[in-house]
């Protein structure tokens, strides 16, 4: 999810991007650089391959997906319904067709424990509906929605069919968000096998007892301890960390595990609150950048193979986008740095007009917003002028295609909140596509998630 403002750095960030914006204008979109309008268009109409919902839509992607132990397949919004649609489609061949066994998405740890029981059938839920009632913080319609539901359903059915020595499907979180459900899950497990360290645990995390219930936030502990009302707890923390560490072992079995990554996104929610009031929006992005990276190396670990759902924003390579500028990373440019380009495959998916549900500010309702037209000249307006509903380009060993579309454009990515006023600003960045991503699926015109109430 994209950088939530806070009092301290509400102020510098839309300057910030105000200067980033206009650098960009400058040093990375020179029109004079960029070929017509007309010539990127015809190129990437030649190399379209139309979605039409055959079985087939998706053969060049897998194709070119190869042996890629991890698949990072995008969203340009975190409320449009044929996002989650196809990103559950490709899912599925992975898990069919090359041996993928777990789902990682853009979530908090804890809370995603509570599904991958679901779809093990260790929880007693009636179904997937009731197991999603686990996100009960902003934003919630993100996972909790009608499109993703029927996807866990399908994921709980493909395990109660398999085989009994077949590996089962698990679903993860990788995010540090989601304090009071990491903090249950280590004192239960901690409870079970050392009552003594249960309460030692409960001692550590007790600077966040304030911020737990409504209308508090954990991020709040941050400004307080920046303004020097709270102590930080950062060492009992970290401490608590490296116990959990020595009580799971080298191979930790599920519970173990579970309660270990959880103390680690404590940990790591503890330093990002902190960084964010202390240091600002850059240092706390790139904090949970690394983050999420070392979650998705820890799984695969564990997996040898995943595939992610997250927001362009992290699943793309920031080198190609203006937050090069801003010295900010990405999980697809940390990802590809730390396995190599052929190991990583990187998805983006985009859309150019609808209907998104999003908020208008952080904490605030979630509602049905329409998307404004494309800005003239943008890789939305672009992608608009190919004339298909839905298709997917690969770049990947595509050098001709690359090369056409090797520059820097408008590119449009909405996170929970939109503000259609201030899109320009709050919503446009310049990215280079086929170097941001391995492939990139454009769907036309897009319809709003419907959350579950």
């Amino acid at each position: 999810m994209f950088f939530r403002p806070t009092p301290l750095t509400r102020w510098r960030w839309p300057v910030i991007r105000v200067l980033l914006l206009l650098a960009c204008q400058g040093l990375l979109a020179d029109e004079n650089a960029q070929p017509p309008a007309s010539t990127v268009v015809a190129r990437m109409r030649d190399n379209a391959r139309a979605i039409t919902h055959s079985v087939g839509d998706y053969d060049r992607l897998l194709a070119s997906i190869g042996d890629a132990s991890i698949v990072l397949l995008g969203e340009s919004t975190h409320g449009s319904a044929e996002f989650y649609d196809e990103r559950a489609r490709i899912t599925q061949r992975l898990i069919n067709e090359k041996g993928f066994r777990a789902l990682v998405l853009e979530a908090g740890w804890a809370p995603a424990t509570q599904l991958d029981d679901f779809v093990q059938g260790r929880l007693r839920a009636a179904d997937a509906t009731t197991a999603l009632r686990v996100f009960q913080h902003f934003p919630r319609w993100v996972w909790r929605n009608e499109q993703f539901a029927g996807f866990l359903e399908h994921l709980k059915e493909l395990n109660e069919r398999a085989p009994p020595a077949s590996p089962a499907i698990s679903v993860y979180g990788m995010d540090l968000y989601g304090v009071p459900e990491a903090i249950i899950q280590v004192v239960r497990y901690l409870e079970a096998y050392d009552p003594p360290a249960a309460r030692r645990a409960r001692r550590d995390y007790r600077c966040f007892a304030p911020y737990l219930r409504p209308p508090l936030d954990p991020h709040l502990y941050g400004r307080d301890v920046a303004n020097g009302a709270m102590p930080s707890c950062e060492r009992p923390v970290q401490s608590r960390l490296t116990k959990m560490r020595k009580l799971a072992g080298p191979d930790p079995a599920p519970a173990a595990f579970a309660a270990l990554m959880s103390a680690r996104a404590i940990a790591g929610a503890e330093a990002y609150y902190r960084t964010l009031y202390a240091l600002g929006a850059r240092e706390s992005w790139n904090l949970r950048e690394r983050f999420l990276a070392e979650s998705l190396q820890i799984l695969l670990e564990r997996h040898g193979k995943i595939v992610v759902w997250a927001h362009n924003t992290h699943q793309g390579d920031a080198r190609a986008t203006d937050q090069v500028l801003a010295g900010e990373l990405s999980i697809g440019q940390l990802m590809r740095e730390q396995m190599g380009d052929q190991a990583v495959y990187l998805v983006g998916i985009t859309t150019s007009s609808g209907n998104v549900r999003a908020a208008t500010g952080w904490g605030t309702p979630d509602r049905v917003k329409r998307l404004k037209p494309m800005i003239e000249g943008s890789w939305s307006h672009l992608l608009h002028a190919v004339g298909l509903p839905a298709f997917v380009l690969v770049f990947r060993d595509n050098a001709d295609l690359i090369d056409s579309l090797d520059h820097q454009r408008l590119d449009r990515d909405i996170g929970v909140t939109y503000l259609p006023d201030a899109e320009r600003e709050k919503h446009y960045w310049h990215s280079s596509p086929a170097k941001r991503f391995d492939a990139l699926i454009h769907i036309d015109t897009t319809r709003a998630v419907v959350p579950l109430r």
